[in-house]
């Protein structure tokens, strides 16, 4: 997707060197990337993104810098198995793949797409499937143009993660959780906690207690909260606060005892059977990045509808499918 190489593609641009686009713009079958999948090639010969996981991935790049090299852009099909030699083995990859090679959107529409990821703003960003290969965008798709096949894809604002209490593993938490994309927000009253400096930069910390932040900035279905403090006076304030809203994910550090002894404090409030506690999936880690791991792994679970249990011992699709991309006939 493009927020996924969007970063890369930035980056070239303000250094002056020219960027092509492979995008996955329809396909026959199954496939481990979905629609709008993202290949990113620079003028000096690095790349970001894939569009198979790996099984086209080399005749694609053969294609994008022949584009950079001067070829014209197009759209081109593609098959895992088209170059095998007949005794070989055909790829666990399946399906023809639908793929346009094109240069990079020019300005205004490339600062229109850096600007709107900055500022968490939601756009529709829109390409043809025709020469010339024209980019659009608009603040929603209805208010994109309708002329030719065309390539949609809605860039939405990223839902939250909200980690009340500066500790360690927050910190840890909040870098495992970058490329997830979410906003994460770190809460914490205690001046001496919240100025630690271990955050990454992409992190928002401030010193606040947990409720009263929520109570300004309400918290949406997609959005997740992790208490971490292990001090009671904020964390169940949090969880309080955070339960009474909509929020999908609301989770609680600690061992078992130290859980139930939070739910016999938190007792009779509303929607307490959401809380998550301990926090986690069982994957039996002893350290920071092992323990955030686990929180992290949970919260894709939930957030996707799924157990967590081993892929090996279930039977629905291996991935969950969102619709933020999608062709669109003329």
């Amino acid at each position: 997707m493009l927020r996924e190489v969007w970063p890369y593609v930035d980056a070239h641009r303000r250094a002056g060197r020219p960027v092509v686009l492979a995008r996955l713009v329809d396909r026959d079958g199954p496939a481990s990337r979905p629609l709008g999948a993202t290949m990113a090639v620079a003028g000096d010969g690095t790349w970001r993104g894939s569009l198979s996981g790996g099984c086209v991935e080399g005749i694609i790049l053969d294609a994008a810098r022949d584009v950079l090299a001067g070829a014209a852009p197009h759209v081109t099909t593609v098959a895992p198995g088209e170059h095998l030699l007949p005794w070989e083995d055909a790829p666990a990859c399946a399906g023809e793949l639908r793929v346009q090679i094109a240069a990079a959107p020019p300005e205004p529409v490339h600062s229109a797409i850096t600007t709107a990821l900055a500022e968490d703003r939601p756009l529709a960003v829109r390409v043809g499937l025709q020469p010339p290969y024209t980019w659009s965008v608009a603040a929603s798709m209805d208010q994109l143009p309708h002329s030719g096949p065309a390539f949609v894809e809605e860039l939405t604002k990223r839902p939250r993660l909200l980690l009340v209490g500066a500790t360690d593993l927050a910190a840890i938490l909040a870098t495992l959780a970058g490329p997830l994309h979410r906003r994460t927000v770190v809460l914490d009253p205690r001046p001496g906690h919240i100025a630690s400096g271990a955050f990454p930069d992409t992190v928002t910390t401030i010193r606040a207690w947990p409720d009263d932040w929520i109570t300004r900035h309400p918290l949406h279905a997609d959005d997740a909260v992790v208490t971490l403090s292990h001090d009671p006076r904020i964390d169940d304030r949090a969880i309080r606060a955070a339960l009474a809203g909509p929020a999908g994910y609301v989770a609680a550090l600690g061992s078992r005892a130290t859980h139930a002894q939070r739910l016999r404090r938190l007792a009779g409030i509303p929607g307490l059977d959401r809380l998550n506690g301990p926090a986690g999936l069982d994957l039996g880690g002893t350290s920071l990045a092992e323990s955030a791991l686990s929180i992290l792994a949970e919260l894709v679970a939930v957030n996707n509808g799924r157990s967590g249990r081993r892929l090996r011992d279930g039977h629905l699709p291996i991935r969950a499918t969102t619709a933020t991309a999608h062709a669109q006939s003329a």
